[in-house]
């Protein structure tokens, strides 16, 4: 990627700074800008190469900032531990860093008495190959096609050629791990088990509970999501027998009955994606919670149209109604592998559900907010989400089958 490169007059920050109130100036500045800039001499030099390094960050993504989808507040400045400056996203900036595989963006600041410049260099994110993701990818390519599809569908218009297919590779390399370590749990001991997985954000589950309403777990494919919840929820006994899986058997036959031996085995529950309404509704009532997989297709009967990575895809509308209807918070939460082998488990804040206006509205605004929570997962670590997957299957090939 190209430098982003500003100039602002320090007049104009001058002129800002004397027609607005120190609320008005967090529409431009976070709180901690203000404060670093200080009362004194040079504040309108540091004001305005904070503003400029802001501009500068958003001419690295000239297509996102025509569309809305960021602005120059979504970035922000702060000190580091010398001293130099350092960009902060907001979780929308991260979010289109995250897609051009941007891990961070350096920031360098001068100014005269007349002008303040910022040049913002983007710093690319690495992603570690296994030898064997790039022998299966070209000697054994299980649905090579579709995953080359789905993340082009994703990243076509900000990665190349030659980054996509390491993205592919890496994918069919989680693949593999994702098998050897599903065999490998059967055989670890309890204490073992609790090492390989670390918890993230389990107040925000624990919270959501407290409300008594229950809890719908907005989850999907994310790293080993077999091996991180049993691993991760067996570190809280207290709620052994409070999650409910909804799900469908998977294939071949002997693969669903390891996978609901273990789960059964954990105090986990299943329950089948058609037919469970009463129960769900039954769980919700009990203060349980409710897994929601939702980053699958389904058909017309179950589902509606939802933007999903910018393109229409048939998504399950069960979750938006459950939302709306029960009033139980949605908490999105994710798995990924760590470089040293262990994996995370981590727990979102919950998803602001919307209650007012016309149902058929709302289903479309809640569902595409969860399909926007799922995006985020996904593009922390793309390459351990399941992109073999024909997510963005059209109806009506469904209904032929």
């Amino acid at each position: 990627m190209r430098q982003g490169i500003d100039t602002v007059e320090i007049s104009r920050i001058d002129k800002l700074c004397r027609d607005l109130d120190s609320e008005g100036l967090l529409r431009f500045f976070s709180q901690e800008e203000l404060d670093d800039a200080g009362k004194g001499d040079g504040r309108l030099q540091k004001l305005a190469a904070r503003f400029a390094s802001k501009e500068a960050c958003c001419k690295l993504f000239p297509k996102e900032i025509c569309l809305g989808t960021i602005e120059p507040h979504d970035f922000s400045v702060s000190k580091g531990g010398y001293g130099q400056p350092r960009i902060r996203p907001s979780e929308r900036a991260r979010m289109v860093m995250n897609r051009y595989r941007v891990a961070s963006i350096s920031i360098s600041t001068t100014h005269t008495a007349t002008n303040a410049t910022a040049v913002a260099s983007p710093e690319p994110m690495t992603m570690a190959v296994p030898w064997y993701g790039r022998l299966i990818y070209h000697a054994l390519p299980l649905r090579r096609k579709v995953v080359l599809e789905n993340l082009h569908r994703v990243f076509g218009d900000t990665l190349d050629e030659e980054r996509i297919i390491e993205i592919a590779q890496a994918y069919y390399g989680h693949f593999v791990k994702f098998l050897i370590e599903f065999v490998q749990m059967a055989f670890m001991t309890q204490a073992r088990r609790t090492k390989m997985v670390r918890i993230e954000g389990f107040e925000h589950l624990a919270e959501a509970r407290e409300k008594g309403r229950g809890v719908l777990l907005l989850a999907g494919h994310f790293g080993n999501w077999e091996v991180s919840t049993v691993a991760g929820m067996a570190q809280f006994p207290q709620y052994r027998g409070a999650l409910h899986f909804i799900r469908r058997p998977l294939k071949p036959a002997w693969f669903n009955w390891m996978v609901m031996r273990r789960f059964q085995k954990a105090g986990f529950g299943t329950l089948e994606k058609s037919g469970s309404l009463d129960d769900i509704l039954d769980l919700l009532e009990d203060n349980r919670i409710v897994v929601c997989i939702f980053d699958q297709f389904t058909i017309k009967k179950y589902g509606i149209p939802s933007e999903f990575f910018g393109h229409s895809a048939h998504t399950f509308k069960s979750l938006a109604v459950l939302a709306q209807f029960t009033g139980a918070p949605v908490i999105p939460s994710s798995s990924w592998r760590e470089l040293d082998g262990t994996h995370v488990l981590r727990f979102e804040e919950p998803v602001e559900v919307e209650g007012k206006g016309r149902t058929k509205d709302i289903l479309s605004r809640n569902t595409k907010r969860f399909n926007e929570s799922i995006e985020r997962i996904i593009l922390r670590h793309p390459e351990q989400w399941i992109w073999m997957h024909k997510r963005w299957k059209k109806v009506r090939e469904d209904a032929k089958r």
